[in-house]
């Protein structure tokens, strides 16, 4: 299943039966690094001097796509990105409510892989159990090949099952920061065509944490299901990989945050940056120079010259 995203501000990103309704004027499709600095004027509206400063640098700081000619314009820019991010909702999938999906276990038995005597069983050693998954009782109990549990899950969840043949977890732990892969299961598998980013989970769909990927990385982003045996072979390969460097920030509230991403940016001086939502998280992504992307949307070449922020709003220990 894809999750529809042309960096347009009105278009809305379909996933399924779950509706993710993107930012409003979100920047930063398209290459920031590849426009003429010498064209930029400063984003801040209110700014009113940026004409009488013809000397100053317009090569960096770039920030979605937008300079500021000063700390306080730069600052009300990233104040409008901040703002953006932590009202409209994007990346709060978790707590969003999902339409209610035919259970897995009349999904499979509509489809004529098992009998209702199976189906019968399993829901009574789930019962027994007290927990449990019933496609892991479907097998354990009914003597089901895993991968037919994961074909029924792509009927259940409207989308693909895809292969870790050909995964590249060198190239795929550049596109996406670890603490992402560790906490919300997704496995970035590969990116064909410098155009569409595979990624697999092994149980349910993120549809808002794939929607932030193609955001940040302005590439179509794929999902689709991976049977557990892949799944569990790949992900230690992705996870022992280099990651682009990553710090892990904890501010009070989102003028706090606001605050913080001027200061780096000012400090770091990118070429480009960009700010999405990522659940609880807010994930920025720095690049220092041009040549620290590659020809596949925004991701990385290499672990040089790219930075990754992740910023969580809360009480500070």
């Amino acid at each position: 299943m894809s999750i529809l995203s042309s960096g347009k501000s009105k278009q809305m990103a379909v996933f399924g039966e779950d509706r993710f309704v993107p930012s409003a004027g979100f920047p930063g499709s398209g290459r920031s690094i590849a426009a003429d600095p010498q064209k930029r004027t400063c984003a801040n509206p209110e700014c009113s001097s940026a004409w009488a400063k013809p000397w100053k640098s317009r090569r960096r700081p770039i920030f979605e796509d937008q300079w500021g000619c000063g700390s306080k314009c730069l600052e009300a820019v990233v104040r409008a990105s901040v703002k953006r991010e932590v009202n409209d909702g994007i990346g709060a999938g978790f707590e969003a409510p999902h339409r209610h999906r035919i259970p897995l276990g009349l999904v499979m038995l509509a489809q004529g892989w098992i009998t209702h005597p199976q189906l019968r069983r399993a829901l009574e050693e789930q019962k027994a159990r007290g927990s449990g998954r019933i496609g892991d009782l479907l097998v354990d109990e009914c003597g089901l090949p895993p991968e037919k549990i994961t074909q029924g899950l792509s009927v259940q969840w409207n989308c693909p099952v895809l292969s870790t043949e050909g995964i590249t977890p060198k190239a795929m732990a550049l596109a996406v920061p670890r603490i992402f892969i560790e906490q919300f299961g997704l496995l970035p598998l590969r990116i064909a065509g410098s155009r569409i980013l595979y990624l697999g989970f092994k149980e349910n769909l993120d549809a808002s944490a794939a929607f932030a990927i193609e955001r940040m990385s302005d590439l179509k982003v794929e999902s689709g299901l991976v049977d557990d045996g892949g799944y569990d072979l790949a992900r230690p390969r992705l996870l022992a990989s280099e990651f682009v460097p990553a710090e892990m920030e904890t501010v009070r509230d989102s003028e706090e945050m606001t605050i913080r991403i001027r200061e780096l940016l000012e400090e770091r001086q990118p070429v480009a940056a960009r700010l999405v939502r990522m659940h609880q998280h807010y994930w920025m992504r720095t690049w220092l120079e041009t040549g620290a992307m590659s020809t596949a949307g925004t991701v990385p070449g290499s672990t040089e010259d790219v930075f990754d922020t992740i910023f969580s709003i809360g009480i500070r220990a």
